[in-house]
């Protein structure tokens, strides 16, 4: 500030003193206010001793004008003050901005990762109320419901509804769409009648009456990779990770879809034992690699999605 800076200037301007005194009280006046002034501690008696000082020892404020000075003096000097702090200040937001951006832009580039502890205690949580609502599978991966009974293999889906001794296929209702399975008597409301839970090949589904008791339809899976959990929506589920397929079948499984059931396999296992499947694996190896590349990122608190 120009004033503070004027007063600098001055400060090496001796003030204009009252004459001297003689007496040797006037020199023992001097150095005692020179050793309150050494002693005082904080800013305000430091402040005052010199004022006090200044007020005995000069005549600076005889004069109005050195009175106003001295208030702009002080003004400019708390300005002075103010204003480093403001840029102090500014200077540290913009240094946590800078830090803050440098987080976001880290977490944009790591992968998504999870703390596998929490994870498998969440899955073992989880896993207890969904099979409260699912099945354990029928010995053929299926389940045996009121109505009808079915099993699947990775490739079909096999329905066995029982009807009265001696029904004839002309009595029997059957329609197999893509997406829909409609079946029941002539007459009566359907057995069976929702959307399927995955598409199927309708021309290689078809169905028949075996010792006229029991109407067996054969569904031929769209997706031959994935177990069914139920026949048409609405009905219970069963509990895919406990289905397990016929150890002597795989080898007549082409080479993927016998690694995708292998995979499956394992997955179960995994789960039923809490431990981490091969696509949580392959993130922690990925975390792993990630954290071992980035030393100076914070991973304390990561959690994987």
């Amino acid at each position: 500030m120009a004033v503070l800076s004027e007063f600098e200037e001055e400060e090496q301007r001796p003030l204009p003193l009252s004459p001297p005194s003689s007496s040797a009280a006037s020199l023992d006046e001097d150095e005692e206010a020179l050793n309150l002034i050494l002693q005082k501690k904080g800013p305000m008696p430091l402040f005052e001793t010199v004022v006090d000082f200044l007020r005995r020892r000069s005549d600076l404020f005889k004069s109005e004008a050195h009175v106003n000075k001295l208030m702009a003096v002080v003004t400019a000097a708390k300005e002075k003050e103010e204003n480093a702090k403001r840029r102090e200040a500014e200077e540290k937001r913009k240094l946590d901005e800078q830090a803050r951006k440098g987080k976001e832009e880290a977490k944009e580039k790591a992968p998504e990762i999870v703390d596998t502890s929490s994870k498998n205690q969440e899955q073992v949580n989880v896993g207890d109320q969904e099979d409260d609502k699912r099945r354990k599978p029928n010995a053929e991966n299926g389940l045996d419901l009121e109505k009808y009974s079915w099993t699947q293999t990775l490739k079909e889906v096999n329905v066995s509804i029982k009807v009265p001794q001696g029904t004839k296929a002309r009595f029997v209702t059957c329609e197999i769409k893509k997406n829909h399975l409609k079946v029941g008597l002539k007459g009566q409301p359907p057995i069976i009648d929702g959307d399927l839970y995955q598409s199927v090949k309708v021309d290689d589904c078809f169905w028949s009456i075996e010792d006229q008791e029991v109407v067996s339809i054969l569904l031929t899976k769209q997706n031959q990779m994935e177990w069914w959990k139920y026949v048409t929506k609405g009905e219970p589920e069963v509990d895919t990770q406990k289905v397990e397929p016929e150890n002597s079948k795989l080898s007549d499984l082409d080479p993927e879809t016998r690694q995708t059931v292998e995979k499956m396999m394992f997955d179960q296992r995994q789960k039923q034992m809490g431990l981490p499947t091969s696509e949580e694996m392959k993130k922690q190896e990925i975390l792993k690699k990630f954290m071992s590349e980035h030393p100076e990122m914070d991973f304390s608190n990561a959690k994987i999605a």
